[in-house]
């Protein structure tokens, strides 16, 4: 399975590299696929068997981006795994299906590994299954879903960070659906927590699961990772 954290804004460059020396311990142990997302600030060289990513990067290889990193940026810590299409982009940030396309398109040239994701807000999810699986559709318009090195995570946006999710049966039906668009792992995420993260990686369909805020905590994000471990045995 793959176990995957995306820190966010949270974390400083001393707290992050504490973090990763804790998690290698837990990850060495382990058979699962390990991956961490930190702040843009606390990139490094990290001594670890865990993927280290990058929440964002702009599609160029450098150049008049002010606030941006690029893939010379990335080059230098030696990192090819990327976050593309979070929701956070898409609504706080407001990232067009054409540009995170565009952006998607660059680094698949560059061969990184892809965590690209998808998933509805409240409202879309309110106006039931159909709305919710065309809404999502347009989300794949411009991505390539057969490439090799792709990941997609199904996040759906009102769960994000509220401490709400969808039924495990909801979870299921949707996880069900997407794989007909894809064959690449599909992990679940939004509110994913020690909690219920045993439950949500026991669902069929479900590949991993990519954890936000609870992942801040280290020791409950091995939790997760332990709990992988042994529903794989």
């Amino acid at each position: 399975m793959i176990i995957a954290a995306n820190l966010k804004t949270n974390l400083t460059r001393k707290e992050t590299a504490s973090y990763m020396e804790v998690l290698d311990k837990s990850a060495q142990k382990s058979s699962q696929d390990v991956l961490v997302f930190p702040a843009m600030s606390s990139l490094d060289t990290f001594k670890s068997s865990v993927v280290v990513g990058a929440q964002n990067a702009y599609p160029t290889i450098n150049g008049a981006f002010t606030g941006e990193i690029g893939l010379e940026q990335l080059n230098e810590f030696g990192i090819k795994t990327i976050l593309i299409g979070h929701s956070e982009r898409r609504h706080i940030l407001g990232e067009s299906q054409t540009f995170i396309a565009e952006k998607f398109d660059y680094f698949k040239e560059q061969n990184f590994q892809i965590l690209y994701c998808v998933g509805e807000p409240k409202e879309v999810r309110e106006a039931g299954k159909e709305a919710m699986l065309e809404y999502i559709g347009a989300q794949y318009e411009g991505i390539d879903t057969s490439y090799e090195n792709l990941i997609i995570a199904y996040e759906p946006v009102w769960a994000i960070g509220t401490g709400l999710t969808p039924t495990l049966e909801d979870i299921e039906d949707i996880h069900q659906e997407l794989k007909k668009k894809s064959s690449a792992p599909l992990l679940y995420g939004g509110s994913v927590k020690v909690a219920n993260a045993k439950d949500v990686l026991s669902i069929e369909n479900v590949d991993g699961i990519l954890v936000g805020s609870a992942a801040l905590c280290v020791e409950d994000f091995c939790t997760m990772i332990d709990f992988a471990e042994r529903l794989e045995k």
